[in-house]
């Protein structure tokens, strides 16, 4: 995932009087961040976050004093949208267990989880073009945290963006909280975006 852009290189002349080109004085390597996205509004908020501080280029005008609005920078980098279907789980009642086991409902749901990954990975994606901004979308079965930190070890990223939901003390103790898991097990820096204040 990585790519580099080169600034400038250094040319000195060989004993012929031909001008040879050496190594490059600086390489700047461009970002790959993977941005978490799922239902909540907070996801998108994190990404557009995302976008226009670590994507774009500020710029103050000399004269007003003022940032003029901010530019994408071509040579950022890339962002890589990622949706995690957590795995379903087959939960059997004893009235009809039939019903809730069958293989038709199980592939069913499946393809719904799937259609909902894709239509939300593609709403995050409408947000980065009309950014310009690069970006590929990713979609992962299994538990979100642990899906999340194996492909950041694997594709090797840069940044790790998550947004908070704001979970209390009790719903985090039961629930668990993907950023508070993510922040402790990534191999990466990870970026919680928090929601604003209203």
């Amino acid at each position: 995932m990585e790519s580099e852009t080169i600034i400038g290189e250094t040319s000195t002349n060989n004993n012929n009087g031909q001008q040879q080109t050496t190594q490059p004085l600086l390489r700047k390597k461009q970002l790959s961040v993977m941005v978490a996205v799922d239902e909540s509004d907070i996801s998108l908020y994190a990404l557009k976050w995302t976008l226009e501080h670590v994507f774009k280029k500020h710029v103050v005008d000399p004269v007003m004093g003022e940032e003029v609005d901010p530019e994408p920078d071509p040579e950022q980098g890339m962002v890589t949208l990622v949706h995690a279907i957590e795995p379903f789980e087959r939960y059997t009642f004893p009235a009809e267990p039939s019903m809730y086991t069958s293989a038709s409902m199980v592939e069913s749901v499946r393809k719904a989880q799937h259609q909902n990954a894709v239509e939300l990975l593609s709403r995050a994606f409408q947000i980065c073009r009309k950014a310009k901004i690069k970006a590929e979308t990713l979609i992962l079965e299994g538990d979100t945290k642990e899906m999340l930190c194996q492909a950041v070890e694997e594709m090797h990223f840069d940044l790790l963006v998550v947004g908070s939901r704001g979970l209390g003390a009790i719903k985090r103790a039961f629930l668990g909280s993907v950023s508070d898991f993510c922040a402790h097990h990534a191999k990466c820096p990870v970026l919680i975006v928090k929601p604003p204040h209203k």
